[in-house]
Formats: structure tokens, C-alpha cells, sequence
């Protein structure tokens, strides 16, 4: 049983899941650069499946099961701490209004469309009279509406108080103010967590960093910008005029017990873009006024914003990982006070008994990677116009996988040194490769044969592999690498931290710098880069380099550019042999039999770029070393006949004539 469990990040997610696993026995430390930047202190504390409609069927579930533990778990919080979470099953009505030009409220004769309903859904439709009884002072276009008499909310600042006092009297290590500036691993595990307080260590690790978990591991979770204020009822009315969350068109209005009236929220994608703007905060208002109008007339109390972590799906990321002892807990985007009880004990039930509730199959990072099936098919080719049909081989075969991410082609290709870009795009289709590696100061800097080279390809197929190109020194690549991920985000790759690491002080021969390129990778794999480092071919630094946690090793068959073929077989062979990460012969090969030759060997894949490059008909060579890396793969996989010191007749000698 794990007892000894490191928590980056201090929101509501991060907290829950620390107090659930102290709670059953575990030694915990929690690390949190600020708890105040956390989302939780920018939401509304809403606790709405059934309001929000939610259709994913395995998302519905989830929220559900954690609405009905929400009671049970805010009164445990409040016996502990004596402190006060403002949970509230006040429900939630959602006014449906009357149609305004231009609008589509309602249906072609006038009758009002009603929202489609989750079947498990409690909910009751009143008409606008009922409503209007229901909730005094709401907007005259108020036509009727749905009430979800289950959905509640809490008063999330009171509540992420109310966790950290609970934390810190049961006893879990609270680290405030100290930043994580990246996570250390070595053979697909989590050995350390550097910080600027040092390099902590636990026997399992839960990342629970919300908006800004990308920047410490390769995962598609993006800041989600949201605007938000609040007003505040006049002393002078003596009752609460609101009870019921109104939940609107892009607009929702939260009335805490204080008289305070929370309404929010934007939802802005421009990253981590801070401050309030007029426009943001007037929207929010014309579209709360017109549905409660008299909070028109109620004073300003405050303005603020937070980053929601979305991902591509707007379902979090929750469970396994790459790393045998790190669990995601992150993405829960606008659900995460909601979710956290469920995650809690999700989490906790995962990392300290190894036991898997069949939902967290529906949130697992691996939706997100290309799917492949582990046979692959091969078709061998035949010459254009022979009758001879092509043959289909099933051969067992596991995908291509580097950094947790797969790919069906062991085939890599670069950008640079084409006669033009149409070229590069049509060599690239050509290769049916993959991963593309791409300089990034030479696309930066729109360098001689580079410019448009970003909208050249189509991102959505190909894999960006940002390189280092030009780099010197350590600290340059490191520079350039931190380009490499923004740029690939830009192109839409928000979960690429990939990067081809090249350290090259020597202009002459090209040759890389072992120990830049060592100091550099120690630091990106800090970072949560996914290095990909060019390296002689030399078998002690690359398993200094996979023991530092590096993605693969690239050891070079020749000098770059030089298309000398494979001169260092005999040490890529060993660290073929001794590498437990793949290893991808990088530079030299200048034709499709030497291609072959690197793949006959184990290696794991290939990267060409001057020999399709600088050959006379770019796309027919990268074609030709796209059935190379094919056929070599498959004979190594078949496995070379043994070599005998004599000959041996083919034909057997038995049964012969005369």
C-alpha cells in the first residue's frame, strides 16, 4: 500500500483528495505556488448537473454521484473546522424568456421550445405565472421555466477555507509559495518533483494543477478565461430577494446568505490574459438585468477573474498516467467544485488500493492519443503493371509509443533543405510519416526556405517535433526549446511538449555537445518536455539520458548532412540492446538500403531529412524510405536466418534423380 503521497496543486481538487487519503492512513505533502490563483476562488460555487444539461452520459453519472455526497461531506467539514462552507440545496431555477429579434427561444408557431432533459433528471416545468409566484422580480420576458429542486450551491471561497484548515489540522504538509518548475522521471516513473524550494520526493505523485497543468506534463489542458462580479443587497430590504440560483443564457446569478449576488461567468480562450475588460463585465450585466432586473440598482461589490482548465472535450482528466506513480486529477474546467468529493475518493480509492472504479475508464488520458490497434498490416508492394496480387501479412507489432503518445509510422521526416515548399509538402504526404521535425529559430525568424513553413502542413495530422537547431549551448536550447511548445500550441497542439534537443557548438563537423545536451535535458525533463535528444552514438550517454528521463535517444549513423551511411553500427547496437526507451538513428543515412539496414538492426525508428531532401526526385525518396523503414522493421521482426561458417545446399539432397 502507497503511504506516502505528494500533491501538486492547492484548489479545491488538490485539497479534497489530500484531506480523503489523510483520512485513510497516507502521509501526505501538498505543494501550492498560491492558493488564491487556484480556479476555485473564481467560481460561483454552483453544484448544477441537472441545470448545466449535461449529456455525456459517464459526465452525468459523475456529477450526480458527488451532488448527492455534497451534503454529507460540507456538514463533515464544518463539524471538523467549525468553519461555515455555505452550502446551500437552494435549487435552481432556469427561466426560459421571450423570444427578441433575431432570436430562436421559440418554436415556428410560437409555442416555446423546451430544452431537452437527461431522462434521470428531477425537474418540474413551470409556466410564467407559476414562475413568477415562484421567484418575485424576475424579467417580464420571463415566458416560464425549469426548476431542479436537487441542484444546490456552496459558497466555494468559505468551502477551499474550510479544506485548508481541515488539511492542516489533520496533519497533511502544506508547502505554500513554493512554485514546481517541473517533474523528474526515470523508466516511466516519477522520481522527484523539482521546485524552488528544492527537489521534493514521495512514493506516489497526484497532479491536481488545473489550468495549469500543460506546462508540467504533455496534456491537452488549456486556461479558459472567466469574467465575474458581484453585487450586494442594500441593508435596508430586510429579506433576501433572491433564493433561487437563476440559471441563464450564457449568464448565471448566485444570491449567497451574506446578500452578497455572484453573476458570472465569461468564458474567454486567451490564455492566461489576466484582468477584468468593459466589455466582459457589460455583458454579464446587460444579460443578468434583463433577467433579474433590479439587481440593476444594487451596488458593485467586487470584480475579479480565474482560468477554468478546459480540455478539448470539457471532461476531466482523471486517473492513470504515463508514470506508474503519478494520477491526473486535473480538467475539470466548470465543474471542479462539484466534482471534488467524487475525485477525492476516486483518487484516493485508486492510489491506496489499486482499485479502479469503471467510470474513471470514460475520463483517462488516453482518449486523447491516436488510436492504433497493436497488429499491423503490412502490405508488401509488388511492380506496377505485373499481375502478381499484393500480399497481406499480419504481423504482431506494438505501435510506435514515445512519451506516452503513438504513432504508426516509424518514419520521421524534416523541413529544411527542399528546393521549395511544394516539395517539402509533397515529400512529406510521400513519407507517410508522422512526426515532423520543424527549427524553430529558422520558423521564428522566417529563415531562407522557411517562410509559411507553419501553414504549410496540415498540424492536425502530424506531429510537431520542434528542434533546437543553431543552439550552442545549453541555455540557448532551453530557450528555444520553451519557443518550440508555444509555437506547436499556436498550430494547435495544446498538449505537445515535445522536443528534439540538438546542443552543436562545433560548426565545422556538426557534431553534438554531450555534456550541453545532458545539462539541457536534466532541465527540459524538469519542465515536463518530452526530450527527444541528438546525440553521438555513444552508449553511456544515453543511458545517462534515459536515466534522467529523457523520451527516446537519437544517436547519429554519420556525421549530419553527410550521407556516409551507417559508420557507427557497432555502438548503435548497444545501446539498441541496453536502451528501455526507443531509440531513433538520426543523420547520415543517405539511402533507402542503409535506411533498412538502421531498422534490420532494432532501432526503434528513423529521422531523414537531407537524403529525401537532396535527392533528384524528393517525393519518390521519401517513398522509397518509407517501404525501407517498413521493410526493415518486418525483417527484423521475422528474424535473420543464422549465419554458418559453410555453405548449405538450398534444394535438399534426398529424393534426387539418378
Amino acid at each position: 500500500m502507497t503511504s506516502n503521497v505528494l500533491i501538486i496543486g492547492g484548489g479545491i481538487i488538490g485539497l479534497a483528495v489530500a484531506i480523503e487519503l489523510k483520512l485513510r492512513g497516507a502521509q501526505v505533502t501538498l505543494v501550492s505556488r498560491n492558493f488564491q490563483t487556484a480556479a476555485t476562488h473564481a467560481a460561483a460555487g454552483m453544484l448544477a448537473p441537472s441545470a448545466e444539461k449535461i449529456s455525456h452520459k459517464a459526465m452525468l453519472e459523475l456529477c450526480q454521484r458527488s451532488l448527492s455526497s455534497y451534503s454529507n461531506w460540507t456538514h463533515k467539514l464544518e463539524t471538523f473546522t467549525g468553519l461555515n462552507t455555505g452550502y446551500w440545496s437552494c435549487g435552481i431555477l432556469t427561466p426560459v424568456l421571450e423570444e427578441r429579434e433575431g432570436e430562436r427561444e421559440r418554436g415556428r408557431e410560437g409555442e416555446t421550445v423546451l430544452p431537452i432533459l437527461p431522462s434521470s433528471s428531477p425537474s418540474y416545468w413551470l409556466d410564467r405565472e407559476t414562475i413568477h409566484q415562484y421567484q418575485s422580480g424576475l424579467g417580464e420576458e420571463a415566458i416560464g421555466g425549469w426548476w431542479y429542486p436537487e441542484d444546490a450551491q456552496v459558497d466555494n471561497r468559505a468551502l477551499a477555507q474550510a479544506l485548508l484548515a481541515a488539511a492542516r489540522s489533520l496533519g497533511v504538509e502544506i508547502k505554500e509559495g513554493v512554485a514546481v518548475e517541473g517533474i523528474q522521471q526515470q523508466h516511466r516513473r516519477v522520481v522527484g518533483v523539482q521546485t524552488n524550494a528544492g527537489v521534493l520526493q514521495a512514493e506516489h505523485y497526484v497532479l491536481a494543477t488545473g489550468a495549469w497543468s500543460n506546462a508540467l506534463f504533455p496534456l491537452p489542458v488549456r486556461p479558459r478565461k472567466g469574467q465575474m462580479l458581484s453585487v450586494r443587497v442594500p441593508n435596508n430590504e430586510p429579506d433576501l430577494p433572491l433564493t433561487r440560483v437563476l440559471f441563464g443564457e450564457e449568464v448565471y446569478i448566485v444570491p449567497r446568505r451574506d446578500g452578497r449576488i455572484i453573476i458570472g461567468a465569461t468564458s474567454e480562450d486567451v490564455g492566461f490574459t489576466p484582468d477584468n475588460t468593459p466589455a466582459g463585465i457589460q455583458s454579464l450585466l446587460q444579460k443578468a438585468i434583463r433577467l433579474y432586473p433590479q439587481i440593476q440598482h444594487y451596488p458593485i461589490d467586487e470584480l475579479w477573474w480565474g482560468f477554468r482548465p478546459a480540455t478539448s472535450d470539457e471532461l476531466p482528466i482523471l486517473g492513470t498516467s504515463p508514470c506508474e506513480n503519478l494520477t491526473f486529477a486535473v480538467g475539470h474546467y466548470r465543474n471542479g467544485i462539484l466534482l471534488a468529493p467524487v475525485t477525492a475518493a476516486l483518487m484516493a480509492d485508486l492510489i491506496l488500493e489499486q482499485k479502479s472504479d469503471p467510470l474513471l475508464s470514460h475520463f483517462h488520458y488516453s482518449r486523447f492519443q491516436t488510436k492504433s490497434s497493436t497488429t499491423s498490416m503490412l502490405t508488401l508492394p509488388t511492380a506496377p503493371h505485373t499481375p502478381t496480387p499484393s500480399v497481406s501479412l499480419s504481423v504482431q507489432d506494438t505501435p510506435l509509443q514515445i512519451a506516452g503518445k503513438t504513432f504508426n509510422s516509424r518514419l520521421m521526416t524534416g523541413t529544411g533543405k527542399y528546393r521549395t515548399i511544394e516539395e517539402m509538402q509533397q515529400s512529406v504526404v510521400a513519407s507517410d510519416c508522422q512526426i515532423v521535425t520543424v527549427a524553430v529559430r529558422r520558423v521564428q525568424t522566417n529563415a531562407p526556405g522557411h517562410e509559411g513553413l507553419a501553414e504549410a502542413l496540415d498540424w492536425s495530422k502530424i506531429w510537431m517535433l520542434p528542434n533546437t537547431a543553431g543552439c550552442k549551448t545549453a541555455e540557448e536550447a532551453i530557450r528555444v526549446a520553451r519557443l518550440g511548445r508555444e509555437m506547436a500550441k499556436l498550430l494547435g497542439q495544446e498538449d505537445n511538449n515535445f522536443v528534439k534537443l540538438e546542443v552543436i557548438p562545433d560548426s565545422k563537423y556538426l557534431l553534438p555537445d554531450p555534456i550541453g545536451t545532458l545539462q539541457a535535458a536534466e532541465q527540459l525533463v524538469k519542465e515536463g518536455f518530452a526530450v527527444l535528444p541528438y546525440i553521438n552514438a555513444d552508449p553511456i550517454l544515453a543511458q545517462r539520458l534515459e536515466e534522467v528521463g529523457c523520451a527516446t535517444v537519437m544517436p547519429l549513423a554519420s556525421p549530419i548532412g553527410s550521407g556516409q551511411g551507417l559508420k557507427t553500427t557497432a555502438n548503435i547496437q548497444i545501446i539498441i540492446e541496453n536502451a528501455n526507451v526507443p531509440v531513433v538513428v538520426d543523420a547520415g543515412i543517405g539511402a533507402p538500403s542503409e535506411a533498412a539496414q538502421a531498422m534490420e538492426m532494432g532501432a526503434d525508428a528513423l529521422l531523414i531529412n537531407s537524403a529525401i531532401a537532396l535527392s533528384q526526385n524528393p517525393p519518390a525518396m521519401a517513398r522509397a524510405m518509407n517501404l525501407a523503414a517498413v521493410a526493415g522493421r518486418l525483417a527484423y521482426l521475422a528474424g535473420r536466418m543464422p549465419l554458418k561458417n559453410y555453405a548449405s545446399a538450398s534444394s535438399p539432397l534426398t529424393g534426387t534423380i539418378g
